[in-house]
């Protein structure tokens, strides 16, 4: 198997990179997933978010949107001493307000996938940069755009390529 260069040799990144990395994904809660340890990564390594994906999945509730949205000021900072995540307010905060914000993309168009899937034609885009592979794109810039204006936060353009090829909807 051809491994791109970021995988290195830890297990954890291959393992994710042999088996999740532009996989493409239609599943909510597991968009839900991703689009929160997206936002946890922002200024951090990916590692450091996998290294920890046990923990987020335990204190977001195996990420399940309906319950991550009723967290109270009390979970919030419950979760603040949680060694298990990234121990960020900002980026806690955000989790819990994007939660509604997902729940409300789910309402309006029937899922999240549909909405998201709807900024690639529904397939997958498959790029072949012959050289340096961009941080964002037109369609990182809609999609980052669009949900900004919908509420959500830590969804900067950067973020959403990364997300975008970590669930399939790039293939770069």
């Amino acid at each position: 198997m051809q491994r791109c260069f970021w995988a290195g040799k830890e297990p954890i990144y291959i393992e994710y990179h042999d088996t999740e990395w532009g996989v493409p994904v239609y599943d909510d809660r597991k968009l839900f997933e991703f689009l929160i340890l997206e936002g946890a990564q922002a200024g951090l390594s990916w590692i450091t978010i996998l290294r920890r994906r046990k923990g987020y999945r335990k204190a977001f509730a195996q990420f399940d949107p309906k319950k991550v949205a009723k967290f109270d000021k009390k979970k919030i900072e419950s979760l603040l001493l949680d060694p298990g995540i990234i121990r960020n307010r900002l980026k806690v905060e955000a989790a819990v307000k994007n939660a509604k914000a997902f729940l409300a993309v789910q309402k309006e168009f029937g899922s999240f996938s549909c909405y998201q899937w709807s900024f690639v034609g529904r397939k997958p885009v498959i790029n072949k940069w012959k050289d340096k592979i961009p941080a964002t794109s037109e369609i990182s810039d809609a999609f980052s755009k669009d949900l900004k204006k919908r509420g959500f936060s830590f969804v900067g353009s950067t973020i959403m390529y990364a997300h975008m090829q970590a669930v399939g909807m790039v293939n770069d």
